[in-house]
């Protein structure tokens, strides 16, 4: 059947132009993209609920009692002004503490990284290539050789129907914030080293001190012996047994002072500098710091909100839970919108003959990789399961620190006191027995021993006194302290 001139004119009348078939495409896709944040596959993550008691287990003792714990400075409860100093020093100059800085902006970058991914990819390209062809195979009606130009944009924009750009971008968010904690886990760990080394130190001098004194008192035990065995009061063995006890309360202060000055030198690193560096500062004799006020801790479930580590394990467990989603959206086609607009030619390249452009959706899909996809998305699983695990060990871990921390602080403190009435005794009973070897009516192994035995005790009660801070130290770093968590958010 014949159509007539004016039929056809009809018809063509109502066809749709290819470009508006482009636009109404063009459209659709965009209208897509604008919805596609509705939609995205794997877990959305919740926050773990472990169990924690309500109490210590450990009976609080005399000096640390229940209540709201000072723990942004925690170190200023011990009144010390060298080591507010340190401390101060060593938030500016730390390598470890640099170290954790730089992770955090590296952390920051990858989550920059994926966040791109969000929006389309924009591409500029170029090129002028001089060509010539054999003669066999060259065009009579071209030029050989010729110049061949190409100047144009080309773009990519990946539609996030399932979501696997956002779980990338969320994975990139908790690993940010686990390198932030990373950070604040650093600062308590460094403000207690300092705090344990500096006590350390006092401690160490103080042990010295009494070395130095017993020393001293034993010298003047070994000039009564000779005096009194010139007189022929007393046998040569009461000499050689005074020098004996002597030369051994002497060779005590070699090593203590090996440890004193190692001590000083990882003070040194502590703070960033060199080991030697604080040597005149810290060899000045000084006593060991004591806390001046009453010492408070508070409940277990702090620990959650205070402990660096543990809010570490939480974000972790949190980016690798969206890794879940990242692998599962492998299940799913990928949809695109590609598109390139340029020139090329061999003249006149800015000409609307030169001109060239192309756009429209792509899709991939991995129809079949042998379960690939699905392994992976099991590999995911097992690892969300695995940091979960490592969350719930934290939190035990951190319990448990707190619990041993506190039960050497409170055992400490009564072998400190026990000590301490032993030392006075033993003064005393040096004191009585060699006042009765000057007018011949003791023995003189009665004198070598409590001397000795005097000795072993102060000895012993400066090591105690230093452990009972450090213990206390000990608390304050298994509680989180050195830094303050933000409000908890409102409900």
């Amino acid at each position: 059947m014949m159509i007539s001139r004016k039929n056809r004119s009809e018809e063509n009348s109502t066809r749709i132009p290819p470009g508006i078939w482009g636009c109404r495409l063009l459209l659709g896709f965009l209208a897509l993209a604008l919805i596609q944040g509705c939609a995205a596959v794997g877990p959305d993550y919740t926050l773990p609920k472990p169990s924690v008691p309500d109490a210590w287990h450990q009976e609080l003792v005399k000096g640390l009692n229940q209540g709201e714990p000072v723990l942004e400075t925690w170190w200023t409860l011990l009144e010390d002004p060298v080591l507010n100093s340190l401390i101060e020093r060593a938030s500016e100059d730390n390598i470890s503490l640099q170290v954790a800085l730089a992770r955090i902006k590296e952390a920051r970058a990858r989550l920059g990284i994926a966040t791109g991914d969000i929006y389309p990819d924009l591409k500029g390209a170029g090129d002028a290539i001089r060509k010539r062809s054999s003669d066999e195979f060259s065009s009579p009606l071209g030029d050989n050789p010729d110049t061949f130009y190409n100047l144009g944009l080309s773009t990519g924009w990946e539609l996030d129907f399932w979501g696997r750009v956002r779980r990338s971008v969320e994975s990139s968010q908790a690993g940010l914030q686990a390198s932030v904690e990373n950070y604040r886990d650093a600062l308590v760990l460094l403000y207690s080293d300092i705090a344990l080394n500096y006590v350390n130190i006092r401690t160490l001098q103080a042990r010295i001190h009494f070395a130095r004194a017993n020393a001293t008192t034993q010298q003047q035990t070994l000039e009564v012996t000779m005096n009194r065995l010139e007189a022929e009061l007393a046998p040569e063995l009461d000499k050689h047994q005074a020098t004996m006890n002597l030369e051994i309360t002497r060779s005590v202060i070699p090593s203590l002072k090996i440890l004193l000055n190692q001590a000083i030198h990882r003070l040194g690193v502590l703070v960033g500098k060199p080991p030697g560096a604080l040597y005149e500062e810290l060899s000045r004799e000084k006593a060991i710091p004591q806390p001046s006020k009453t010492i408070l801790v508070g409940l277990p479930a702090n620990l959650l909100r205070q402990r660096p580590d543990i809010r570490q394990a939480e974000r972790e467990l949190a980016a690798q839970s969206a890794r879940i989603g990242v692998a599962r959206a492998d299940l799913y086609p990928t949809f695109s919108l590609t598109g390139s607009l340029g020139y090329e030619g061999t003249t006149d390249l800015f000409e609307s003959s030169s001109r060239f452009f192309t756009f429209g959706p792509t899709f991939r899909w991995n129809i079949f990789n042998a379960g690939q996809v699905r392994n992976r998305i099991k590999v995911e699983d097992a690892r969300t399961e695995q940091a979960l695990k490592a969350y719930e060990l934290t939190i035990l871990t951190a319990m448990e620190e707190v619990e041993n921390a506190m039960v050497a602080y409170a055992q400490e403190m009564k072998r400190a006191e026990a000590i301490l009435r032993s030392v006075a005794s033993a003064q005393k009973s040096v004191d009585l027995v060699s006042e009765a070897y000057r007018i011949g009516v003791a023995n003189f192994q009665n004198v070598l021993d409590l001397e000795r035995t005097l000795f072993q005790q102060q000895d012993a009660l400066a090591d105690s006194q230093g452990k009972v801070v450090q213990n206390l130290i000990r608390i304050y770093k298994a509680l989180g302290g050195g830094w303050t968590p933000p409000a908890p958010e409102k409900k």
